[in-house]
């Protein structure tokens, strides 16, 4: 997949998407049902610590970057696998009530679907997930059906059942469909997984953990050596990290009393694929992002928080987010 090389944030991608396509955006990837607890304070160790306020709704990285996609206005195919439990039933109900596509989604009927305990600091709105996913859940390379795969524009991956990922990048990459991945760990095949894809939106601490670099922006420019197609890190409020021509250059997150920043980064990427299929400029893809992110932060869960496109519209317009500064 052939993209323009941005020099300046005022340059477009130019991407050449696929005619016919039946839908915008095919996500594969993780699904969760988040059982959020907002506490006054992150407990310390041996100690109790009141819940201030506690509620169970969907989430995960694909499948929140996709529902964002697909409440702004595009069409939407979501792959992955759910548990045959009560979880897994409510999740499948969520999407299918969002007109998403679910008709490639597995049911493992004798597995508990992913669920995560998020405990969410009530002053900072900042987070911390404990998680677990049941083996049964990982998405085999033989259940992958490539005609679903490669019918969008676009694959969004977030390269936890790395295998599987890795193969359906590569059929995207021969069939010309250009592919983007979420990555916020190290997986699996890594190296060779995202030099499978064209756009890279990954997080500080990936940076780090990928290239042993404590520092985040050395952390990030140490990516060039692995990574040649484009890439952003995303660094929590301060907004979102690129490297063009040589540059790194950071774009301004919003800034805004949060209540919870889950799934700030799935929507981040969600922004970042709308900006792509519209083939606006770097910097109002950049500025849209954050401001879709930003404004998730005022919001409880990863899903609740998504706003109506006029809303990010105008947010991205007024709050300054369209510059960027030299690191």
């Amino acid at each position: 997949m052939k993209i323009n090389r941005l020099k300046s944030p005022s340059d477009r991608f130019d991407v050449h998407f696929s005619e016919g396509k039946s839908f915008d955006v095919v996500g594969f990837g993780l699904n969760s049902v988040d059982h959020l607890c907002v506490v006054p304070q992150f407990p310390e160790f041996d100690t109790k610590t009141e819940i201030n306020k506690y509620e169970v709704l969907p989430g995960g990285q694909v499948a929140t970057a996709t529902l964002f996609l697909s409440r702004i206005g595009h069409r939407v195919r979501y792959i992955g696998k759910v548990g045959g439990d009560d979880f897994g039933r409510r999740f499948l109900e969520s999407l299918a009530s969002e007109s998403i596509d679910i008709s490639s989604v597995v049911v493992e009927r004798s597995a508990m679907n992913q669920y995560a305990f998020i405990i969410i600091d009530r002053t900072s709105g900042e987070r911390t997930i404990l998680w677990q996913r049941d083996e049964k859940l990982n998405f085999r390379k033989s259940e992958l059906d490539i005609n679903s795969v490669c019918s969008g524009k676009i694959l969004h991956l977030d390269g936890y059942d790395s295998a599987s990922a890795l193969y359906a990048a590569t059929i995207c990459r021969e069939e010309g469909i250009p592919v983007s991945i979420d990555l916020d760990r190290v997986v699996p095949d890594c190296e060779a997984l995202i030099n499978t894809v064209d756009f890279l939106i990954v997080s500080s601490d990936f940076c780090r953990e990928f290239t042993g670099i404590s520092n985040e922006v050395e952390a990030f420019q140490e990516l060039s050596t692995s990574f040649h197609g484009f890439w952003v890190m995303t660094i929590g409020a301060e907004g979102a990290v690129v490297s063009l021509d040589g540059q790194c250059l950071a774009f301004p997150g919003l800034k805004v009393e949060a209540v919870d920043t889950t799934g700030a980064g799935d929507i981040f990427h969600g922004g970042f694929l709308h900006g792509l299929l519209q083939n606006w400029t770097l910097e109002r893809i950049m500025a849209f992002s954050n401001a879709s992110s930003g404004l998730s932060c005022k919001y409880l869960g990863a899903q609740s928080g998504i706003r109506p496109l006029n809303e990010i519209l105008q947010c991205m317009h007024t709050q300054n987010l369209l510059s960027c500064r030299r690191l």
